[in-house]
């Protein structure tokens, strides 16, 4: 395979370890390949029941994709993210649909391409280091890997919240978000593929997995679900500035301030593609309407926009084109889903 991925068995268990620790386990269309080949080889090994997939190092599982690559194919009008979008959703695709058990171990840093290969498991562990997010809107682009999906299932309005101020959300917000299962702690994380190697189906994984687990604590979210829910129920993201305006809870007021800085274009399209990722119901579609929406993104303005100030130049003072929520007009939200 690739020294990217290593691929290992302990008993029954298949193991996956994204292999990049100084990238933070970055994914590469290499990885997204040799992930999607060892699922499908396993899925016929009757002598393989499970299958674990972790991050090398103690930054994180994943911190995405590899965003530089994508900012130089946007000024060169290279169309290559768009293949690797297309193998990636795959995959993601292949991990929600696996008939065996997939363990994902969600510690550390996870976002983007990360909580595609993750999320979408069918057993998500967190642990106190974790930190998951979806930060697409600050870089010019939308939530994808099923993100739309995953976030329009959160309790209420919880993720909406989360996708439209690139928000972060800790362990115990994970699992209340249902982008996580189980809280393990950290220490016990060493014993991990010893107590999953014998298992063979959903029940032995949760038994196995519930030996370990311990509760993940209150989550912080819980307590703004009023307000979260009242603001964001809006269908407009400039209705939604005004009602985080005239809720005087400071954290509201944050909220705001973010959702300030981010693209204008792509909080509308984000806010649009979470309503009908809500209507659409399933993975399949959502991943459709995400490859789509990337696409677009990649031969607009603002996305490689957001990667410049964010990554490339570093300054933090992107130059959105449309400036301004009003200005985004509804034919310009519309090719993001033509």
């Amino acid at each position: 395979m690739t020294d990217e991925i290593l691929l290992s068995r302990q008993g029954r268990l298949g193991l996956i370890t994204l292999n990049r620790p100084k990238a933070i386990n970055a994914l590469t269309l290499n990885m997204v390949r040799a992930m999607t080949r060892a699922l499908n080889d396993w899925a016929g090994d009757a002598s393989v029941g499970a299958v674990l997939i972790r991050g090398a190092g103690e930054r994180g599982l994943c911190a995405g994709g590899d965003i530089v690559a994508i900012y130089n194919a946007a000024r060169s009008g290279d169309r290559a993210p768009v293949d690797f979008w297309r193998e990636e959703y795959a995959l993601n695709l292949l991990i929600a649909d696996y008939a065996k058990p997939v363990v994902a171990l969600m510690h550390g840093v996870v976002m983007g391409g990360g909580v595609g290969v993750s999320a979408h498991a069918a057993h998500r562990i967190v642990t106190e280091g974790s930190t998951i997010a979806m930060p697409e809107v600050g870089i010019g682009f939308v939530p994808d890997v099923g993100g739309t999906f995953l976030l329009a299932r959160a309790p209420g309005e919880l993720g909406t919240h989360l996708a439209l101020t690139a928000g972060r959300a800790g362990p115990a917000d994970c699992v209340l978000l249902g982008l996580a299962d189980v809280f393990v702690a950290k220490d016990r994380l060493e014993g991990l593929a010893d107590v999953l190697s014998d298992c063979a189906s959903h029940d032995d994984v949760g038994a196995a997995l519930a030996k370990i687990a311990a509760p993940a604590g209150p989550p912080p979210l819980a307590d703004a679900r009023p307000w979260i829910d009242a603001a964001y129920a809006a269908d407009s993201v400039e209705e939604i500035a005004a009602n985080l305006a005239g809720v005087p809870d400071l954290s509201a007021q944050a909220a705001l301030a973010l959702l300030r800085r981010h693209s204008p274009t792509s909080l509308k399209v984000t806010l649009r593609a979470l309503r009908k990722a809500r209507a659409l119901g399933r993975l399949a579609p959502c991943l459709d309407m995400e490859l789509i929406a990337a696409t677009a993104c990649l031969g607009g303005h603002d996305f490689p926009e957001g990667i410049r100030a964010a990554v490339i130049d570093k300054d933090r003072a992107p130059k959105w084109a449309p400036a301004r929520l009003e200005e985004v007009l509804e034919d310009q939200i519309a090719r993001y889903f033509a």
